[in-house]
């Protein structure tokens, strides 16, 4: 199976030369590390801010600069800073290319649920349900199963939804897989999975 970095370097590939995309928290904020080589990737931030570098080493780290979520970034020179409103008129108004962001539940259908657990507390939604709703594309990075080894692949989510219909493609630790017609296809499995493993990991409808 794959670890964290193996999937953000996989969910990287889906970058391309000239895109404008925001990363998630957890897993996705890895995908910076992996961005290929000789292409140009502009990285939005939804709290204000177009073009973040690379994490600080600890003597460069400035409080003031931070992602969504909360981690201290560094700025480049093309690096511009604007109010959050202009940043959701951005992605609201479908100018962001690509999204990369984590989820708790993902259904055959492309529902996703990412932004809540009811009976635990939640700060707040945040930019999720615009993200999937504006951005050209939808990449999810997860784990394939829950703590409980119990699918995230599923039928129909369970969770409060973020989005409706609005996946495009999974990357997990068993595998790739695409939003399909009747279902989830196989894209590509990770090193030594098979797809009896898949199968059997996966509640959702798999189709060739």
């Amino acid at each position: 199976m794959w670890d964290r970095n193996q999937m953000a370097a996989r969910a990287a590939l889906e970058l391309k030369d000239g895109f404008y995309c925001n990363l998630g928290i957890g897993i996705p904020t890895l995908v910076a590390n992996h961005i290929p080589d000789g292409i140009n990737v502009t990285l939005q931030s939804e709290n204000g801010m177009l073009g973040m570098g690379p994490f600080p080493y600890d003597d460069e780290v400035d409080s003031d600069l931070i992602n969504a979520g909360k981690q201290t970034i560094t700025e480049l020179d093309t690096t511009s800073y604007f109010s959050s409103a202009d940043s959701f008129g951005m992605i609201r108004g479908g100018h962001i290319n690509l999204s990369i962001l984590g989820a708790m539940e993902i259904a055959e259908n492309g529902d996703i649920a990412n932004w809540m657990i009811p009976g635990k507390m939640v700060k707040g939604m945040g930019g999720a349900m615009d993200l999937v709703a504006g951005v050209q594309r939808v990449v999810v990075i997860m784990d394939h199963t829950n703590k409980k080894g119990e699918s995230k692949l599923l039928k129909a989510c369970t969770l409060p939804l973020t989005g409706q219909k609005c996946v495009d493609r999974i990357v997990t630790n068993l595998g790739v897989f695409d939003i399909v017609d009747g279902g989830i296809k196989v894209v590509e499995m990770a090193d030594g999975v098979t797809l009896s493993d898949i199968e059997s990991a996966t509640e959702a409808t798999l189709v060739a």
